[in-house]
């Protein structure tokens, strides 16, 4: 059975959870109710490996969720749209028979401008509407005191706004106030989501996932040996590391020899112990005393997964350092994993306007890929031949060439130069094209 947390204030959690009734028997939604959306970083840290996904009532604990979950959590909400925000002039028009055009409407930044965007449709003047925006890190009182103060003034007929705290202390004071909520068929959309999320990344997990580990010089290991068993018990001892990992994978060791092994377990197994392969690659580098490649694979068949293993463990064996390298079955390759500067890029593409660009260029697509992600990572908006050259392990004057070839294609573009402290031609500086 699938778990789903959904998180809100009591009023919009029971009403997702009346939608939720219409959905499989297999899925169940366990509802966390908050009344200070700053509680939400707690609630997901504590009960997170507990769930396949999160529903959030709206962006606010969307927003705060995404900051302590990992970027890749499935985790859905239902944005504001148009829809809500005339149903609350709606029904604020029936319920006080008139026509409502002056009001005040708070809104996290992030949907900001489609709530503008829903307010210009209505064509009410810009004079007549009054728009608070804020982030995550909200002041609720100040929100409050800002729909407060438009209406003593006498500017405004009543306040919509997306927080229950402060729809419950407008209440409290007497002012017309409508909560910005959500419509039951985007609930159903974003259920859906949630649950297909959930379901897809249980068969992702399930994939088959193989590690091919080599000790790079084994057989030289034999020539410096100072007695006739060393050789024996050190494949002991390394056996010994591997099976160690196994245990924790709960997959299966092949020796093939000469300092190379293999390990089978699933995908999910191998990404929730990373970090204790990063330790066996330590120890095995240490008791062997030469460098250790590992290459993992991922693929819906064993053939699949250990051929993305075998790519990964020869692209592995090609860094300076080695390390561990990820190839998974999408065509992404992951270098240093588990590490501060990991990086992830694709290695294959099937837009054929790049492809005849980065062949001009000769320039190959994980090349291209890997500056990519790097430049990304960073955080650079221009950068020197020099940093590339540093960061992905190749000469300067082969970080040159390609930059050159890559402005020659369009793909990246000359801005100006740095000049060096020290005596020698300026540093040329470039950005990559979007």
């Amino acid at each position: 059975m699938y778990k789903i947390g959904v998180v809100g204030p009591p009023p919009s959690v029971e009403r997702i959870l009346a939608v939720a009734n219409e959905f499989e028997h297999e899925i169940e939604f366990v509802p966390f109710t908050y009344e200070d959306a700053r509680e939400v970083s707690q609630i997901v840290q504590e009960h997170n490996p507990e769930f396949n996904g999160w529903f959030f009532s709206g962006p606010i604990p969307f927003t705060i969720a995404k900051n302590v979950l990992s970027p890749d959590a499935n985790i859905v909400y239902c944005p504001p749209t148009g829809s809500n925000l005339y149903r609350c002039f709606i029904q604020m028009s029936i319920d006080h028979d008139e026509v409502v055009k002056r009001v005040s409407v708070d809104m996290i930044d992030s949907e900001g401008t489609y709530l503008r965007e829903a307010m210009s449709e209505l064509d009410i003047p810009a004079e007549e509407m009054h728009v608070m925006t804020y982030d995550e890190h909200y002041d609720p009182e100040a929100i409050t005191q800002f729909h407060l103060s438009l209406w003593r003034e006498g500017k405004t007929q009543g306040a919509f706004t997306t927080l229950f705290s402060v729809e419950r202390a407008l209440r409290d004071a007497g002012i017309p106030v409508y909560r910005v909520l959500m419509t039951k068929m985007e609930i159903r959309q974003a259920m859906k989501i949630v649950i297909e999320k959930a379901k897809s990344s249980y068969f992702k997990h399930t994939q088959i996932g193989v590690e091919i580990i080599e000790l790079e010089q084994f057989d030289k290991i034999a020539e410096r040996a100072k007695t006739r068993f060393h050789l024996q018990h050190l494949e002991l001892k390394i056996r010994e590391i591997l099976l160690l990992l196994c245990e924790r994978l709960d997959g299966s060791l092949m020796a093939n020899g000469n300092g190379r092994y293999q390990i089978f377990s699933s995908r999910g197994a191998i990404q929730r112990e990373i970090e204790m392969l990063r330790h066996t690659v330590e120890q095995l580098s240490l008791e062997a005393d030469v460098p250790v490649a590992v290459g993992v694979g991922f693929g819906d068949t064993a053939f699949s997964a250990e051929n993305n293993a075998r790519k990964a463990v020869q692209h592995a064996k090609e860094r300076p350092q080695f390390g561990i390298v990820v190839v998974q079955d999408n065509g992404v390759m992951m270098e240093s994993v588990g590490e501060a500067e990991e990086l992830e890029y694709a290695y294959r593409s099937n837009d054929r306007e790049l492809l005849e660009k980065l062949n001009k260029a000769n320039v190959s697509v994980k090349t291209y890929y890997k500056l990519r992600a790097l430049v990304q990572r960073m955080g650079w908006k221009s950068f020197t031949t020099t940093d590339i050259a540093a960061y992905l392990s190749m000469t300067v004057r082969n970080a040159q060439r390609i930059m050159g070839s890559l402005c020659e294609v369009d793909l990246a573009e000359y801005k100006g130069e740095e000049q060096q402290a020290m005596r020698g031609r300026p540093k040329k500086i470039y950005t990559l094209k979007k």
